[in-house]
């Protein structure tokens, strides 16, 4: 259960705890411009998730990414997006304006992006910050995890967000990635993912190296290598 969740409905804590979701929490977006509805109007909230991602599969991606990653790559988003889709049927059924945001679509392939950034909504709910690696890390699983959002009216209380990397000096990510993409950024709200991230370097690098792994959208290097994730391994 999320910390920030103590007066929610009881009807969304039990939904969580039924679908093993432990790492949660509402994220106030009312400063952002997120996807619009059927009416064109904006939300001011959504509910943001992660799940976690296979520790000996993330393991095993130091040198790139190999099938196994792959099919657990499509096996995360692909319940994310169910279970995104229950949650905003759940929401919409108790009268409130709800809508799903896919686990992984490109929808601007020039710019390189989705609708909306999970990692945003990720932060905005207290659930980890942006690595070097332009990834979310948590504390719990560090970046090997993927991000659910459901945007929504509910106005339940928010999440203190997450305003700071808690990366340190470590700059794993940044040497191990072999297109050169990360910028050796550290992150903080507002900040352009331009200066983390050189995406159309690291899209490059995909295709032109991994494109037998979903046509160069995977890789996974830089996650593989995060002490974050590693601590897992050891536990």
């Amino acid at each position: 259960m999320s910390k920030n969740t103590g007066r929610a409905a009881a009807w969304l804590d039990s939904w969580m705890e039924r679908h093993n979701i432990k790492l949660w929490g509402f994220a106030d977006l009312q400063d952002f411009d997120t996807p619009v509805d059927e009416n064109d109007q904006i939300f001011p909230f959504a509910i943001a998730w992660v799940i976690p991602m296979n520790p000996q599969i993330m393991g095993s991606i130091k040198k790139g990414p190999n099938k196994a990653y792959a099919e657990e790559y499509t096996r995360v988003n692909g319940l994310i997006n169910q279970l995104a889709r229950d949650l905003t049927e759940q929401i919409r059924s108790r009268g409130v304006r709800a809508q799903a945001l896919a686990a992984s679509v490109r929808s601007d392939p020039i710019g390189i992006k989705g609708d909306f950034p999970h990692k945003t909504a990720a932060t905005r709910a207290g659930l980890g910050w942006v690595g070097r690696n332009c990834q979310l890390v948590t504390r719990s699983y560090g970046p090997w995890v993927r991000l659910g959002t459901v945007f929504t009216d509910l106005d339940f209380p928010s999440a203190k967000p997450i305003e700071k990397s808690y990366c340190g000096t470590c700059k794993a990510c940044v040497e191990a990635c072999p297109g050169d993409a990360l910028l050796d950024g550290t992150w903080y709200p507002g900040i352009s993912r331009n200066e983390i991230l050189d995406a159309a370097a690291c899209d490059r690098w995909k295709k032109a190296n991994y494109f037998e792994f979903h046509k160069g959208h995977n890789c996974g290097i830089c996650s593989a290598v995060c002490p974050h994730g590693l601590k897992i391994l050891e536990r």
